[in-house]
């Protein structure tokens, strides 16, 4: 099973590329990580942000393995402990299928790529910064296999 972040944005700080690399380095093989960055549609166009979005979306899709279950990350998405991410982290890699999570840019996800998704996850009711949120879904899968290895990084 691959877990695959593809995320708007291709220029990330420093700071961002290196914590996610590292919680991406530390997972089992099992369960790694990979990052795809999607160009973000320039906002200096005069597109609206519904053609914008629509650009994006296009962008995301093809970055998309064939077959992989989407979860998109939004700020009204499903709230769920580490320990029940680890539970469905599990279900997952019993399945054996790619998971894919997406997120946005600046304006968000186009609503359909959305309403497509399997699941809508928020990682926190407050909005984070893109390359934040990367991290944080790295540290959180990292967690998550730590919990299901059994390993002593998670301390409940």
């Amino acid at each position: 099973m691959k877990l695959l972040v593809v995320a708007v944005g291709d220029r990330m700080p420093g700071w961002v590329d290196a914590a996610f690399a590292e919680y991406a380095k530390r997972m089992p093989r099992e369960a790694r990580i990979e990052l795809k960055q999607v160009r973000p549609e320039s906002r200096a166009t005069g597109k609206s942000v519904e053609q914008m979005l629509a650009a994006e979306r296009d962008r995301i899709v093809a970055a998309l393995p064939a077959g992989s279950l989407r979860v998109v990350l939004d700020e009204h998405g499903r709230q769920c402990t580490t320990a029940e991410l680890a539970r469905q982290l599990e279900r997952w890699l019993a399945e054996g299928r790619d998971v894919a999570f997406v997120i946005g840019g600046p304006d968000g996800l186009d609503p359909g790529l959305k309403r497509d998704a399997q699941l809508t996850l928020a990682l926190s009711a407050m909005t984070l910064p893109h390359g934040l949120a990367r991290v944080v879904l790295a540290e959180q899968l990292y967690r998550a296999t730590s919990i299901l290895r059994g390993h002593p990084y998670h301390r409940e």
